[in-house]
């Protein structure tokens, strides 16, 4: 087995300066000095046990040294994993509220009710019946074919036009329903509806980016009970997509997530589901208890463009991955958010999808420094979660 490598806060590192031309190393210009320190394997399976949770082994190192920056490289932005602050009472934070009010209103989204809402873009399922609706949303954030036109009103006010579409995505006609309950052919359908509909919005000259979305649960965003997804065709590419976008193209000498993937499985640590066309791990720099990414193996920048295999296969390991979320830490709410290529913008990119369970409230030291702080090491975190791949 190779030395392991990793960043250290103690003594008996080497500092040295991270080469441009190292595929490992971080991928743009950083103000800081990076140390790396070779650890030989250790002789105890249980000193490498404890190891794994993030943690330096041994105990005795104390509470301050369980604690670890690491840095995102999607994002740039760096992730504190301090597992102590579990301990505290009441630290994780299952659902607590209702998605409604008012639960005593007919559904708009259950079959039946489709004159609630807008006559439908598209729909899925055999000859007289749904199975997945795509609608226009009667509340949109964007709407308008308007083309993106910046005007200053002031020494500080500036505004835009809001062109675009914004849809909603019913996953199923079952009212109770979440992503992990649907069948393999609901979740290929669903896979299929992003698909179409953002190939839909590419073609407007108007739109440059579509964002997809599923907020599961109130403290997620959600506004009604019904399993649904929302799509929204943007003028403009939003800025996480842009610090994305530039992540992918500082990164030295392969696509990030490809070289993602080749390390996460090579570690094995924080793979959690793994088939012939997706993984899906626990990131090392993740900023959320149990947050997960999920990743296609074919490199493709856009979700639209990318074969039917891999795109049925995102979905079935979507429901797999979910189902294990629930059955560890119960109704958890949750954030899907998808992420593909600006329509007219190709490499480097490679699309994926974010996972975010609302497990830990964001609060004002998250807000005020744009650095999160994660309780659950991703280590331990996918040592939980991880999901037998069935084989045919």
């Amino acid at each position: 087995m190779p030395p392991i490598r990793g960043t250290t806060v103690g003594g008996g590192s080497r500092r040295r300066a991270v080469p441009t031309a190292d595929r490992w190393a971080v991928p743009w210009n950083l103000s800081c000095t990076v140390e790396t320190e070779l650890v030989e394997p250790s002789s105890s399976s249980e000193e490498l046990e404890r190891s794994k949770d993030g943690r330096m082994a041994g105990d005795e190192v104390g509470r301050a040294q369980m604690n670890q920056l690491r840095l995102d490289p999607l994002s740039g932005r760096w992730v504190v994993v301090s597992t102590v602050r579990a301990e505290r009472p009441a630290a994780f934070l299952v659902r607590t509220s209702e998605v409604q009010e008012d639960t005593s209103r007919p559904c708009p989204f259950c079959p039946g009710n489709e004159e609630a809402s807008p006559p439908a873009l598209e729909t899925y399922g055999p000859s007289g019946s749904w199975l997945v609706r795509v609608v226009p949303n009667l509340y949109p954030a964007f709407w308008g074919d308007e083309p993106f036109v910046v005007t200053n009103r002031g020494p500080v006010f500036t505004q835009a036009t809001a062109g675009g579409i914004h849809e909603v995505l019913i996953l199923s006609p079952e009212h109770d329903a979440s992503w992990s309950m649907l069948s393999d052919e609901q979740t290929g359908l669903v896979m299929a509806a992003l698909r179409d509909r953002i190939e839909e919005h590419s073609q407007r000259p108007t739109l440059r980016y579509s964002q997809a979305i599923l907020n599961s649960g109130r403290e997620a965003g959600a506004s009604l009970e019904h399993p649904h997804g929302q799509l929204m065709g943007m003028s403009f590419v939003p800025r996480e997509l842009a610090e994305e976008q530039a992540r992918f193209a500082r990164f030295a000498g392969s696509c990030l997530l490809c070289t993602t993937v080749d390390a996460e499985e090579a570690e094995g640590y924080r793979v959690i589901y793994a088939d012939d066309r997706v993984v899906v791990v626990c990131p090392f720099w993740s900023a959320t208890p149990y947050e997960m990414l999920v990743i296609p193996r074919g490199h493709s920048p856009h979700l639209y463009r990318s074969p039917t295999e891999d795109l049925v296969s995102v979905g079935l390991a979507l429901k797999a991955c979910l189902g294990q979320l629930k059955d560890l830490i119960g109704d958890v709410a949750y954030n899907l958010v998808f992420h593909s290529a600006p329509y007219r913008v190709n490499e480097p990119f490679h699309w994926h999808v974010h996972v975010w369970p609302k497990a830990t409230t964001r609060a004002g030291f998250e807000m005020g420094t744009g650095v999160a702080i994660n309780i659950v090491s991703p280590e331990q975190a996918a040592e939980q979660l991880r999901v037998a791949v069935p084989t045919a």
